[in-house]
């Protein structure tokens, strides 16, 4: 019973290197598709908020352009990488890309403008603005993003078929430096969240750089 249960784990595990990572960058890519589209055929709603309100919503250095730049920049960085998560093309970037442009749209729009407390900022993981911010769907889809960061785009997918002509070895996850993967996942948190609060972006991303750079001190000592 243990061996059939076994070999019933590994075969859905192979299966789910196909399923998953698929399901995903298709449910990603018309998301972000959809919400670039809608862009490109509408008006430019961003020129419609106060320069005041705008520099006060937007991070740096959004809040610094213009407001048809940032129009423009936010409709191409959806459409561009929406389709590059549908055809599984250097899935890792453009998963942190969208990672970046959900959460600068989460400072702007998303986020409340004051929080006191964890639970009065919890108060915003709603789908409908109730004066407390409306994050919940933008968490999500950062979450349903990770996965591609880490483990890429799967093997129904243009980066596995680059990877197989060009022949090369890809070391086991046994391989990796458990401080540095640490240090990634870090730099990937960071990247999240430095836009939305700067102090916890700014605390992840100082760390991920010591994760990062120690076993590399240590290699050279």
């Amino acid at each position: 019973m243990i061996k059939l249960y076994d070999e019933l784990t590994l075969r859905l595990q192979a299966s789910g290197q196909y399923v998953w990572p698929m399901a995903l960058r298709l449910i990603m890519a018309w998301e972000f598709w959809e919400a670039g589209l809608s862009k490109l055929n509408g008006e430019n709603w961003f020129a419609q908020i106060p320069w005041a309100d705008w520099q006060k919503g937007f991070p740096i250095p959004f809040s610094l352009i213009s407001t048809e730049l940032n129009w423009l920049l936010a409709t191409w960085a959806e459409l561009i990488f929406a389709a590059m998560l549908l055809l599984g093309l250097f899935t890792r970037f453009a998963a942190v890309s969208l990672i970046v442009v959900t959460s600068v749209a989460t400072a702007a729009v998303h986020w409340p403008a004051e929080w006191n407390s964890l639970g009065e900022l919890w108060n915003g993981y709603v789908i409908t603005s109730d004066g407390g911010g409306n994050f919940k769907l933008p968490l999500l889809f950062v979450i349903m993003l990770l996965p591609l960061v880490f483990n890429g785009a799967g093997k129904l997918s243009i980066d596995h078929l680059l990877v197989g002509l060009s022949g090369r070895h890809v070391p086991s996850v046994h391989q990796a430096n458990a401080l540095f993967s640490a240090g990634l996942v870090l730099l990937v948190l960071g990247l999240a969240s430095v836009w939305v609060e700067p102090s916890w972006g700014i605390s992840l991303l100082i760390a991920a750089a010591l994760a990062i750079l120690i076993p590399s001190v240590r290699g050279n000592v």
